[in-house]
Parts: C-alpha cells; structure tokens; sequence
C-alpha cells in the first residue's frame, strides 16, 4: 500500500531589523529541504507577503487564512525561522488557522564567519521567544533534535522524517473508528477497556455480534464474487497445502463479510474473538484472515484486545509497515534482558522468515484439530523492533501506556505458532514496571524504531500518560 504523500504548512518568521535577505533565501532553502523528503507545501507566495514570511499581524491572518483553505491537506506545520523572527506572529497564525495538527519548530544557525548586522541570524535566541510564546498561547509544538539545524543538513533531514511519523500517529487517532467483532473472551478480563475514556479521546467503537458474522457466512454462496476473490487472495499469501479446501473457503467467506462490513461502517482496525466461538461455530480460526488485514496495513488484534490493536496502529502509522500483537510470553534462559515473544498466530507475514499455514495446537485439544486449521506458523525474522501498550485507565479516567525499542534475535527457538526472541536493554526493569502498573501481557510491536515518534504524538499532542523505556538521553 503506497505512503500517502504528506503536506506540511510552512510559516516562514521575519523580523524586521534582522536581515529580510535572511527570510527569502531561508524560504528557498525550506521548500528544497521538503521537496527532498517528499513532502508538498502550503505556504505563503513572496506575492502575498514580504518575501512569503509572517511577520505583521495582517500576514499572520493571510496565512491563517491559507491555512484554513488547505485544513484537509495539511498534516503538519512547519516554524522556520532564518533569523530572530516575530514571536507573536507565528503564535497567532497558529491559533487564527485552529488546525490542531503538530507544529515542529525548526532554527537556522548561524555562520561565526558571518556575524555582522547584514548576516547575522539570531535565530537561536529567536527560537526560544517562538516557544516561550507557543507555550503562553497553549498551542502544542515540537522540536528538532539540535536547537538549530542547516535545512540542507542530514540532521534536518532526519528531524523531518521523525516529525512525518508524529504527524501520522497524531492525527491517525483523531475520529478513529475501531471494530470490536464479537465479545471478550470470558477468561480474558485482562483485555477490559472503556469505551467512554477511548471516545474521550476522539477513538469510536463500533461492535459486530458474532452472531451476524455467522448468519451472513451461512447466508453466501459459496461461488459468489467476494469469498471467491478472497479465497485466491489466501492461497496466493501463505502456503496453504496441507489445509483442507472447506476449511480455505470458510476463511474465504469469514474475511469477505469482515471486509464488507469494515468498508460499510467506515471501521479502520479491528480486534477479533479469535476463540471459541468461531471454531466451534465455523470450524476454522480467523488467524490467516486477521494476519492479512495487518500485513495490508488494517491492524487486527486477537481476543477483542482493543487497546491492543491501537498499539499496533499507532506502530504502523508511525513506521508505515505492518504491526503484530503478542504475548510477553517466556523466559529465554537465564538471560535477563531476552523473552519469548509469542502468538498463536495471526502475525502479519512481514514478520516471518517464512511461514505457512496449519491448525492452531493449543486451541485443537478443545475443539478438535479440524476445527482450527488457519493459523499462521513461524519464526520471527532478527530485526530491530519498536513495542508498545496503550490502556484505558478507569479509575483515573484517562489514556496510559508505554513504549520502547529493541530487537528480534537469531537465537534458536523450538516451538508452535509465531514467536521470536526478543532481547531489550533493561528488561527487567520493564517487567517490573508492567507488573507494578498493571498492564496487561500483551504488547504491540513493529519492526521498526518509532518509539520516540509514538512517544511524542501519545504526550504532546493526545494528551496520554506514556513511560518510555531506557529513553535515550537527551530526547525530547
């Protein structure tokens, strides 16, 4: 699935007894620094201001007013200012457009060879007026990784990238709707949430009783267009040679009533009672259908985990690859800092080193082996990884989590379903936390390292209590 190409609003700062020279070329060098990463601009013409800059209170309302026209483009907004720039007028151009979108205030250094009155920047002391003032206004906003950065520098290059996933989780949780298909399983109260404190926060709930999951399975033909198409999507997206022709159509119809109703009710990610019920009602497991709505970016999560699955969403806006949830499952020796990682599964095949299709093992000794052909069986590829969990807390009535990085490993593992060695720094201490704080054993995870991206659009602009594991120094 292509990235979306992101638009960024562009406020350009002036000051007047700095050098306007300062403000046109800054503008230029802007615009090149953002083709480069593959974003498009909104920004004011040096036609409609004073080199395309904001520095009166009439430019702070033309660009408002820019701004507002592009309201449904605009991902972000990016503050440069090439010298000192007018403080009150970036704060008021942000809160005249009202686009509540994250705010990334960027400074150019200056050159120690050109420290005279006709070069000069002063932008390092600028940048500081520009928070202090964002701050005063209570308008949200981030920072680049060094107080001021060339635009043309790989730093900046980097700091853009790292805002572009800020964007993407911030905004990809605001009037989100998620499916909750069927109810929690009954021994799994860990997987509680509210729905009020996730509709506080801007995340709808819309549920689906398996039963009309069923009724409508019964109710398809089986050489009907839907099932058919999605049939040949299964065999042609893990290898399902030893799985029986009526339990690959049963998947078939399973994932094409899932995929009808996400689309007729605007549904984005789901969660899914991925046991009893189905096995005993259908005679498969969801696990292969699950596994390919997350490998195409439309996370899923098993046992009706909702806050899990906005885990995993947030992960893959931030990363733009698929997202798995598993269990914090098992020791891996004696070292404290590895654990097994385990699900039975329904992981996207983007994690597998390779993988095929067979009967789910643990879930078969109830139900019978015939009743659970469609889980997704393999070993997770060594990779860097990103982890996350996001709760409703209910008795404090607001959103917390955690997050952190660290990788998959070769190490050998022998075992069913779709697991990996995962080692973190300090993992003990992670544990402890978990365990202390009561969350719960499953945790969402990404072959990727967003962390700081989830992490900064979580707090700063969703308002979320988050703990982000051995946070590197000097990080925001």
């Amino acid at each position: 699935m292509p990235a979306k190409r992101m638009t960024m609003g562009l406020i350009v700062c002036n000051r007047g007894f700095f050098p306007d020279h300062l403000a046109k070329s800054g503008r230029e060098e802007m615009l090149r620094a953002l083709e480069s990463a593959g974003m498009d601009v909104v920004a004011l013409t040096p036609e409609q201001s004073k080199h395309g800059a904001v520095e009166t209170r009439d430019e702070s309302k033309r660009c408002a007013e820019l701004f507002r026209v592009n309201r449904d483009r605009i991902d972000g907004v990016i503050v440069t200012l090439p010298n000192f720039g007018e403080e009150r007028a970036i704060a008021d151009t942000l809160r005249l457009s009202d686009l509540r979108v994250p705010v990334l205030i960027h400074a150019t250094p200056d050159d120690p060879k050109k420290m005279t009155l006709a070069f000069r920047r002063d932008s390092f002391c600028g940048k500081m007026s520009a928070c202090n003032n964002l701050r005063q206004y209570g308008i949200a906003y981030s920072i680049t990784a060094l107080h001021t950065e060339s635009p043309d520098s790989p730093e900046f290059a980097k700091d853009l990238d790292w805002f572009g996933a800020v964007c993407r989780v911030a905004n990809g949780f605001r009037n989100l709707r998620v499916g909750a298909i069927g109810a929690r399983p009954a021994a799994f109260n860990t997987v509680r949430y509210s729905e009020k404190i996730l509709e506080a926060n801007g995340i709808s709930i819309e549920t689906l009783d398996l039963s009309e999951v069923l009724g409508r399975i019964q109710r398809m033909k089986d050489n009907d267009d839907a099932p058919q198409a999605k049939l040949a999507a299964i065999e042609k997206y893990v290898d399902s040679t030893n799985v029986p022709k009526p339990a690959l159509l049963k998947m078939a119809k399973l994932g094409a009533v899932i995929d009808q109703w996400m689309a007729a009710t605007d549904v984005t990610i789901s969660a899914v009672q991925c046991w009893t019920s189905i096995e005993e009602n259908l005679g498969v497991v969801p696990c292969t259908v699950m596994s390919m709505m997350s490998n195409e970016l439309l996370s899923s999560a098993c046992e009706v985990d909702i806050c899990g699955v906005l885990g995993m969403h947030a992960l893959q806006l931030a990363s733009g690859t698929p997202s798995a949830l598993l269990d914090w499952n098992n020791n891996y020796g004696s070292d404290p800092n590895k654990a097994v990682c385990f699900h039975c599964s329904n992981l996207p095949r983007h994690f597998f080193r390779s993988v095929k299709m067979d009967f789910q093992e643990i879930i078969a000794g109830t139900v019978g082996k015939e009743n659970t052909f469609g889980t997704c069986v393999g070993l997770i590829k060594p990779e860097q990884m990103s982890f996350a969990r996001f709760s409703t807390d209910d008795t404090a009535g607001n959103m917390r989590g955690y997050v952190g990085e660290g990788r998959f490993t070769d190490d050998p593992l022998n075992t069913f379903g779709g697991a990996g060695v995962v080692e973190i720094p300090s993992m003990q201490k992670l544990l402890h936390f978990i365990c202390e704080r009561g969350f719960e054993h499953h945790v969402a995870a990404n072959l990727s390292r967003v962390a700081s991206a989830v992490y900064e659009a979580t707090t700063r602009y969703l308002g979320w209590e988050m703990y982000w594991h051995e946070r590197p120094n000097g990080a925001c």
